[in-house]
């Protein structure tokens, strides 16, 4: 029997090449002689950089800027021959930030990441956009790469939305000239739209910390932020799909020339999943938490259409699994590796050993099926 593990990654627990490995030690418990094909998955979030370079895509390389709250750290992109990557959730992640508040968190260390890669002769640069902590729209990014927030007054203002006044303006003068002729690409599963019900700080903001009663404010202040730039550059809309991904980053991208891309896609290119799952028995997919939204281009519903395509049988395991009717028809078993009760913090610290044991029961389930049908 050949299995492809394709899992994403775990957050906050367990990278993607962990889950896998985990999973294949429980698999090697029912059946020692087991082929395994490690395929570690992202969808353009944390660990996307991780799958393309365990993919050959490229060089990791290391460089220091500042984070969302303006400390500096350390920070990876890959470095292909044709390709570069830069991966949000490195420079402005969630998990990252400390007590700041929302309204404090900006993009600009996204915005000198992106300078030094064109510093290093890169002319094609994917942003992966996902797990972002902030929420400027991208006004930190856009400031980093030489653009000026204005007043009425023509005072500069701080790449802080929502410390804006009612009337800002966009000096694109001093914007990067080499932005003109950048390949860029954003990578991401996100289609909503900067600003309203569904865009940016109602749907991702409660995540990050944005309060009930101050929704409507930051929302303004993405309205105001858009405005500004399509006064500079008509075209692009507010409700363009995809502008609302990593707190509004994907908007000011979208107005730099961006093309959006699957993230999954992309990753599952580089890695060549489709042949690797061809030349496979089975395949077992997963994620920290799998509801409604898995199916709406997560990596493991990308994982699961492949493996359709090809007739070849696909499981789910992942950290909790929601109870929905189209997920359920999307995989053959969705199970989770919790095997009793347990707290969000203690699934998350035993996630290793717990998902060990969850592959091997399936495995040895299906190993008896097989019996029976022979």
């Amino acid at each position: 029997m050949r299995c492809v593990l394709a899992p994403d990654s775990f957050k906050g627990s367990l990278a993607a090449p962990e889950v896998a490995a985990a999973v294949a030690r429980g698999l090697r418990r029912a059946l020692p002689a087991i082929e395994l094909d490690h395929c570690p998955m992202a969808d353009g979030g944390e660990g996307t950089l991780q799958a393309l370079a365990i993919a050959g895509c490229g060089q990791l390389r290391e460089t220091a800027v500042h984070d969302a709250e303006g400390g500096l750290r350390t920070v990876q992109w890959l470095q292909g021959d044709a390709l570069a990557v830069l991966e949000v959730a490195q420079v402005v992640g969630l998990p990252d930030v400390g007590d700041s508040r929302l309204a404090e968190r900006h993009s600009g260390g996204v915005g000198e990441l992106l300078g030094r890669m064109l510093d290093a002769g890169c002319q094609r640069i994917a942003v992966a956009l996902g797990g972002s902590s902030t929420n400027d729209g991208g006004a930190g990014l856009l400031a980093a790469l030489g653009g000026r927030w204005l007043a009425e007054d023509g005072s500069l203002l701080p790449p802080l939305p929502a410390s804006w006044p009612q009337a800002v303006y966009f000096d694109e003068s001093g914007l990067d000239p080499r932005l003109a002729t950048l390949q860029l690409e954003v990578w991401s599963d996100v289609s909503n739209p900067l600003c309203g019900t569904l865009g940016a700080s109602a749907v991702f903001g409660p995540q990050k910390g944005l309060l009930p009663q101050d929704l409507s404010h930051f929302d303004a202040a993405l309205q105001r932020l858009a405005a500004a730039l399509l006064r500079q550059r008509p075209g692009l809309a507010p409700d363009t799909p995809g502008g609302g991904a990593a707190g509004g980053m994907g908007f000011a991208l979208q107005w730099l020339g961006a093309r959006q891309v699957s993230g999954a896609e992309a990753v599952a290119a580089a890695n060549g999943l489709a042949a690797r799952i061809g030349a496979a028995d089975w395949v077992i997919t997963g994620e920290g938490r799998s509801d409604s939204q898995t199916l709406h281009g997560k990596a493991p519903a990308l994982v699961a259409q492949l493996a359709r395509e090809q007739g070849v049988p696909v499981s789910l395991l992942s950290g909790a699994v929601e109870d929905d009717a189209r997920l359920s028809a999307a995989f053959d078993g969705c199970f989770s590796l919790c095997p009793r009760p347990a707290t969000l913090a203690e699934a998350m610290q035993q996630a290793a050993p717990w998902l060990e044991q969850a592959a091997e029961q399936m495995l040895r389930l299906r190993l008896a099926a097989r019996r029976q049908a022979c």
